[in-house]
């Protein structure tokens, strides 16, 4: 009797530091700092270098506009002739003359228009940058949560195993079980552990797209996101959704505005095919000449006049018929765009619905039972009442009920997250 009770402390002692040593094996190489979701996404928008970069466009636009103001520059033309001064004594001669191109037909309002339009639509471009980017954040910072998740699932399953193995191996040398039942259970430990080392290593690589998102160089640090997956149970109506969509939504937006940008370079084809004309005004001076047969005194001459071009060229109206084709197509993308819109909506509402109903199975108990299952196992086993392939086959559908849960529980979040994102709208904080 003595002697059983030693075998059983000893055995809980090992199991006891079997358990401390496995949960040291989480990562100790990297940093990590915990985040929470707002300051997350605060550091995408401040700082993720694809959207600063995307930001730029802005400026060229509106440097743009200031360009698309300037009126054509002047040109001053200075000449200077020798009429035979030594040879034959006709004198020197120079010429001054200053000329500008008067643009009609509205040009210049034209370009300003054309490069407002196109402001509008590179404003426009960009708010639908940072709609898919914050989408797309999000969803890594989901899948930073739910690896996560996934390595603690596996990490207790190979505790549970590892312990089973160790007090197996006890029990062989007491004669308890066969050698083949603490071979096979050291087995199943090892096994298991592959699992935990690659899931380890998905978990690091969903936190190092965190710090890719954020613009963060420490090659030795990592963000730990902190959050709870269950928080994404929302109700919508969609009607209100299909309305929403079509008010928010940034790359319907851009369509319009690419509508007007096509529309107003149309106006800006048109304004060029108008004739300009030119203005010049001169001053032409010339020396005495002392020729004997002509003598001539010191003169200057005052010019003015316009150039009107002569625009053969208008005879060709490929250029008018590209804009207005242009023209055309915007409207057919716009109208292209609403109808993907209304789809990407009800797609992204059935999706949603669906993994909402997933979900909800595993609040029926199936998590509960599977632990339950587990636990009544590993207990007959350890009273010699039940044979170690049916504990790992209750062990393996614990492993995966709980993996399949933290999956689907990803699913129904990214089912929001992609719902909000084709709707236009945005409350999502956890």
């Amino acid at each position: 009797m003595i002697k059983n009770i030693k075998n059983k402390g000893a055995i809980l002692l090992m199991l006891l530091t079997l358990s401390a040593v496995s949960n040291a094996q989480i990562d100790s190489t990297f940093t990590h700092v915990k985040i929470n979701y707002p300051d997350f996404l605060n550091l995408v928008n401040r700082n993720n270098l694809g959207y600063v970069a995307e930001k730029f466009n802005m400026n060229i636009a509106e440097a743009n506009i200031e360009a698309s103001k300037v009126f054509p520059d002047p040109e001053l033309a200075i000449g200077a002739s020798d009429n035979g001064q030594r040879r034959m004594q006709m004198g020197y001669g120079f010429s001054t003359e200053l000329s500008w191109t008067l643009e009609l037909g509205g040009k210049r309002k034209a370009r300003i228009d054309v490069a407002k339009s196109t402001s509008e639509l590179t404003k426009a471009l960009l708010e639908d940058y940072f709609r898919n980017l914050r989408a797309e954040a999000t969803l890594d910072y989901l899948t930073g949560l739910k690896q996560k998740e996934i390595f603690r699932v596996q990490l207790n399953s190979y505790t549970i195993l590892k312990n089973i193995a160790i007090a197996d191996s006890i029990r062989f040398k007491l004669g308890s079980i066969t050698e083949i039942d603490a071979r096979q259970s050291k087995l199943e430990a090892n096994t298991m552990l592959n699992e935990v080392y690659q899931s380890e290593a998905d978990w690091k690589t969903a936190l190092l797209e965190l710090g890719t998102l954020t613009g963060k160089h420490k090659a030795d640090t990592l963000y730990s996101p902190i959050g709870d997956l269950t928080q994404f149970d929302r109700l919508f109506d969609l009607h209100a959704l299909m309305i929403s969509a079509q008010n928010n939504r940034a790359d319907l937006l851009a369509a319009l505005k690419n509508k007007n940008v096509s529309q107003d370079l149309l106006k800006l084809t048109k304004a060029n095919r108008v004739l300009d004309l030119g203005v010049n005004m001169g001053v032409e001076s010339a020396s005495v000449v002392s020729n004997i047969v002509a003598p001539t005194p010191s003169s200057n001459a005052v010019s003015a006049g316009i150039a009107i071009p002569l625009k053969f060229s208008n005879q060709n109206k490929g250029e008018l018929k590209a804009a207005e084709y242009t023209v055309q197509q915007a409207d057919i993308l716009y109208r292209q765009t609403e109808l993907q819109i209304q789809t990407e909506v009800r797609k992204a509402w059935l999706n949603y619905l669906a993994t909402q109903k997933q979900v909800r199975q595993f609040d029926t108990g199936l998590l509960a039972d599977a632990q339950r299952l587990l636990d009544g196992k590993i207990y007959s086993y350890k009273r010699g009442e039940t044979s170690l392939l049916e504990v790992l086959n209750a062990q393996r559908t614990y492993n995966e009920t709980q993996l399949n849960y933290y999956e689907t529980l990803y699913n129904y979040a990214a089912a929001l997250v992609e719902l909000e994102k084709t709707a236009g709208i945005w409350d999502i904080n956890f």
